[in-house]
């Protein structure tokens, strides 16, 4: 047995879940579930980045405790997951000062201690969207380009982190895939990053600015260690460094993080040079997917076109949005999400697709009754396994709905209803075989979906009522 650590991307508790969050959600659920189902000892871990600034102006803005206003919206992160029905084994807070806390401050000595943290005047743009000082060359119309807000003028002492130091290093890692980003444009965009030229970045605030919201600095009472710092740490918190050390030799490295790419940066360079300069295993892998927007525009908190994940699964249901998102999404773009084309996709893979195979061939076989031999499917097609390689989700399910097409295409041509039963034998063998595989294929995707169909292709077939009624 191999160990499997997955993560996904520790968000801001400032605004609600998106259906946009869903993708990343459902990417790394089916990943854990191929693992799972392979035998790997697997760990799914999430949590809340609760020490950012935005977090703080939000509980002023509603003129409640911040400690309160982290618990109530933590609490709707958390249970997401399980409404989406998500496997996940860890959810880390940020304001954990037990399992936490102690962690980030180990990381900050270990990084300091090897000469990588400094204290100096600066003064630059800073847009509280991205909790990150910006440039004025990455501005479009003196606006973020991703928050579309005007960043504030920040001047004040902080500790900064030596990133220029490890520039050569980790072009070196990306390039060799020691250090793998996925897919390769997003490698692309990282390296260009990298060497375009790494400047040293801010890795803290002062107590003032930060509203005494965080984890405070080893040594220096007056600084808060940067968000940015902090909830990227969560990767190792969450399994035990600072107060677990044997529970996180188990799991570290992450096998993989999965990320939206407006995080790419923090994640494929400012991480990976925050454990080198702490000697630390960097993580295998990263995942970087594009945006789920609405009509053409991002589905973001802060632009205020948020679609609720909860309206969607309780009007369509949660595997229809879960393939969805898999299906239309590709890895390496944005893909749009629309009530019409989800209506259209649902009717068209699900309704008439899928469901229709499961729901023709199983009342042929109570009706018919043919003779077939029953074998047992013991393993995911070749394609499935490639998938979990290069991950694309979109491109295993249009496969997997050519064989559906397919097994609707030989039941029209053999009409094995009107031979012989020694005719019939391998043919309907190699039909309910056909879509046995078809159900084994789908359970990392869509679970619930291929427990049903493998139970209704197992023992005795019978008719039961459709899988997805037509909307």
């Amino acid at each position: 047995m191999t160990k499997f650590y997955i993560t996904t991307a520790i968000p801001y508790v400032n605004g609600l879940p998106h259906v946009g969050h869903s993708l990343e959600y459902f990417q790394a659920d089916t990943i854990s579930n191929y693992h799972r189902l392979k035998g790997d000892k697997t760990l799914l871990l999430s949590g809340a980045d609760e020490n950012a600034l935005k977090n703080v102006q939000a509980a002023e803005k509603e003129d409640i405790p911040v400690q309160e206003f982290l618990d109530r919206n933590s609490k709707i992160w958390h249970d997401i997951y399980k409404f989406l029905e998500i496997q996940l084994d860890i959810f880390q807070r940020g304001s954990d000062q037990k399992k936490h806390w102690p962690g980030v401050q180990k990381l900050w000595k270990l990084c300091k201690k090897n000469g990588d943290i400094y204290k100096k005047s600066y003064e630059g743009l800073y847009c509280v969207g991205c909790e990150s000082f910006i440039t004025p060359a990455e501005l479009v119309n003196s606006l973020c380009p991703i928050h579309q807000k005007k960043p504030e003028l920040i001047k004040e002492e902080n500790y900064f982190f030596r990133l220029s130091k490890y520039q050569d290093q980790l072009i070196k890692l990306i390039k060799s895939n020691e250090f793998k980003i996925t897919p390769e444009n997003k490698k692309q965009e990282a390296l260009s990053f990298i060497e375009s030229g790494l400047k040293d970045f801010s890795v803290s605030r002062s107590n003032k600015r930060a509203k005494g919201v965080g984890v405070p600095v080893p040594g220096d009472s007056d600084q808060k260690i940067y968000v940015w710092f902090d909830a990227l740490a969560i990767y190792m918190t969450g399994i035990g460094f600072g107060w677990n050390e044997e529970k996180w030799k188990i799991w570290w490295p992450a096998d993989l993080h999965i990320i939206g790419k407006d995080i790419n940066r923090f994640h494929a360079v400012y991480w990976p040079a925050m454990l080198l300069s702490a000697k630390l295993p960097l993580p295998k892998q990263i995942l970087i997917h594009g945006f789920v927007n609405l009509k053409g525009e991002k589905i973001s908190k802060s632009l205020g076109n948020t679609v609720s994940p909860e309206d969607v699964v309780k009007q369509y249901g949660l595997e229809p949005l879960r393939y969805f998102m898999l299906s239309q999404i590709p890895i390496d773009t944005d893909g749009d999400f629309t009530n019409e084309r989800f209506k259209e996709i649902y009717n068209a893979d699900l309704a008439n697709g899928l469901g229709n195979s499961v729901a023709r061939l199983a009342k042929l076989i109570e009706t018919h009754k043919p003779i077939y031999e029953d074998e047992e499917i013991k393993d995911f097609s070749p394609y499935v396994h490639a998938t979990f390689v290069n991950f694309r989700f979109s491109e295993a399910l249009s496969t997997i709905w050519t064989h559906i097409r397919n097994l609707d295409k030989r039941l029209n041509e053999w009409e094995p209803w009107n031979k012989t039963n020694i005719q019939k034998a391998a043919e309907w063998t190699e039909l309910i075989h056909g879509i046995r595989q078809i159900a084994y294929d789908l359970q990392p995707f869509l679970p619930k979906t291929a427990e049903k169909i493998l139970k209704q292709f197992s023992g005795s077939i019978k008719f039961t009522p459709a899988l997805f009624p037509r909307l």
